[in-house]
């Protein structure tokens, strides 16, 4: 799993000021369509909320965004680059289910695999990616766990460490899969605010997302899908009952979040 990820992290710059385009976008899996001519396009400096009902090809569509599974037809692009021509700026939060907690590293070691992209092809990191990795388990708030094996950690501790190795990577485009599942409320507020942080900085975050109740505080953008495309936009125009519905297929409430006590995670 950690090669993996790390497969997705390599080569060159990016374009700052133009958005992600995804454009026709089809994947399937063993001759069943899962994503079916997904097309949007995203401002850099969004934080994007994509939400949809289970099934709904949410984490199929970003993995084809970013390489990790391929696309029948369509094509992405990075400030009018391709993937190939961004991957180093790209980083990666897995399902927290698709990881292996035995796997015999250590925090500090996993947030230094976010700084091998940027380093040459037998470079190992030294002194000044450690400060760095350092550095971002203080963002998360667990500097004093950098000994410990990445399977001793709590699910929202695991979390936070694997957007402490993504903001080692220093990227400007960011994809998490369903980030907020199974974690502690405190371990859910540290990352939201760091993720804002990252997109006052201009960076680009992808997120999939389940609890309805929290999209207004959270997102700027919405990508609302069913195995095709349904909506996308601002979230005050993409969280609206008629348009939810077509996704959701029954009435749906839309509520403030300010109410307090509800929480929908479809």
């Amino acid at each position: 799993m950690f090669i993996l990820i790390l497969l997705i992290q390599q080569i060159e710059g990016v374009d700052m000021e133009s958005s992600v385009e995804v454009r026709n976008v089809h994947v399937s899996y063993y001759g069943n369509e899962v994503v079916r001519n997904v097309s949007f396009s995203v401002n850099s400096g969004s934080l994007i909320g994509i939400i949809g009902p289970n099934g709904a090809g949410k984490s199929t569509l970003i993995k084809a965004m970013i390489g990790l599974i391929p696309k029948d037809k369509g094509e992405v692009t990075f400030g009018d680059k391709s993937l190939k021509a961004v991957r180093r700026k790209v980083a990666y939060v897995p399902q927290r289910s698709d990881i292996d907690w035995d796997f015999p590293i250590t925090v500090l070691e996993t947030v230094l695999l976010g700084t091998y992209p940027n380093l040459n092809l037998f470079q190992r990191p030294g002194e000044a990616e450690r400060e760095l990795a350092t550095n971002c388990l203080k963002q998360v708030g667990l500097e004093d766990y950098g000994k410990r094996q990445i399977g001793e950690l709590s699910g929202g501790q695991q979390q936070r460490v694997f957007v402490a190795r993504a903001l080692a990577q220093q990227a400007e485009y960011f994809f998490l899969d369903e980030p907020f599942v199974g974690i502690d409320v405190a371990s859910e507020k540290v990352i939201i605010q760091l993720l804002k942080k990252l997109r006052d900085e201009g960076k680009t975050i992808f997120v999939i997302h389940h609890d309805l109740s929290k999209v207004e505080e959270y997102f700027d953008e919405l990508i609302l899908i069913n195995k095709e495309l349904i909506e996308s936009g601002t979230v005050q125009n993409v969280f609206q009952p008629d348009v939810m519905q077509k996704a959701y297929q029954t009435p749906f409430p839309i509520f403030s979040n300010k109410e307090v006590g509800m929480s929908w995670n479809l």
